[in-house]
């Protein structure tokens, strides 16, 4: 599958928590790469595989029945209706990692007056995808991050895998003013744009759809790949790796990690920290030498 690779012009940004109820469809198929879907309530399409899933913020099922007689190679396979709350696990709220105070935008009552002076607040939409930052790997890897930021600040930093983009943002917020965060997903690399626009970071912090292979070879002094381990093995063993002065790896399962492990022990690296969270996902801090 051919991936455009572009970086995203600014969406609207908002400040109120984005949607009470979510309708969604589960449709096997892509739709066709010049169909555009153009109804105010339509949220996004999450592609996954030989999948699609369209959200909509309100019932939808007349349009998708147009959609799927204008495109007959898509098939309907079943469909959702939950809240917002139930699709991200929970209610996504404020929360602190390390130095980091992680604030949903439409919690107005947190703002830079009530913040501590060494805090680093960042705003986070995750909108509808998965990643409001309270994951085991996330925590790890932030603090993963400010480790290698006290020890020698990266000038630059390649995300990989960037979801809603949090990693790259925190990067920002430690002082790093060239960063890179991509991600396969066209809605997550949206939602990741869109919260560079919240925390006014766009001038340091560029958005790019795109397979992560395609772009290890960016320069840069750290890279961020917290990603599936299928994607994460051919990053590890390619040249673009070893280009990098400092690594953080993370979402590996325990054979994934020792794998993982076994692969960089091959090469000239060093791992500094390991991470074991819930004794099931692992992530490493490493410098290349």
């Amino acid at each position: 599958m051919n991936e455009t690779k572009y970086s995203f012009s600014s969406p609207q940004v908002s400040l109120n928590a984005p949607y009470k109820d979510l309708y969604i469809y589960y449709i096997e198929g892509h739709l066709s790469p010049d169909h555009k879907i153009f109804y105010k309530d339509f949220i996004g399409n999450w592609e996954e595989d030989e999948f699609s899933f369209l959200f909509f913020s309100s019932p939808s099922k007349e349009k998708i029945k147009y959609l799927l007689s204008a495109q007959p190679h898509l098939t309907l396979i079943d469909s959702y209706h939950m809240t917002y709350d139930d699709w991200q696990g929970g209610t996504p709220t404020p929360f602190r990692a390390g130095r980091f105070l992680i604030i949903p935008p439409w919690e107005k009552r947190w703002n830079d007056s009530n913040a501590d002076r060494e805090e680093l607040q960042i705003l986070l939409d995750p909108g509808v995808v998965f990643g409001t930052g309270t994951h085991a790997t996330t925590h790890d890897c932030l603090e993963a991050l400010e480790l290698a930021f006290w020890s020698e600040k990266p000038v630059s930093v390649l995300d990989l895998g960037t979801g809603t983009g949090l990693l790259a943002l925190a990067a920002s917020r430690l002082g790093c003013k060239k960063i890179v965060a991509v991600d396969l997903n066209l809605l997550a690399a949206r939602t990741a744009e869109n919260n560079v626009q919240l925390n006014n970071v766009k001038d340091s912090v560029v958005v790019i759809h795109g397979s992560a292979e395609d772009f290890m070879d960016i320069p840069a002094d750290l890279v961020i790949a917290n990603i599936h381990f299928d994607v994460m093995k051919h990053l590890i063993s390619s040249e673009g790796f070893f280009s990098k002065k400092w690594f953080i790896l993370s979402g590996l399962l325990r054979s994934q990690a020792r794998d993982a492990a076994y692969i960089l022990a091959q090469k000239r690296v060093k791992i500094l920290k390991k991470w074991e969270s819930e004794g099931i996902w692992h992530t490493f801090l490493g410098k290349i030498c």
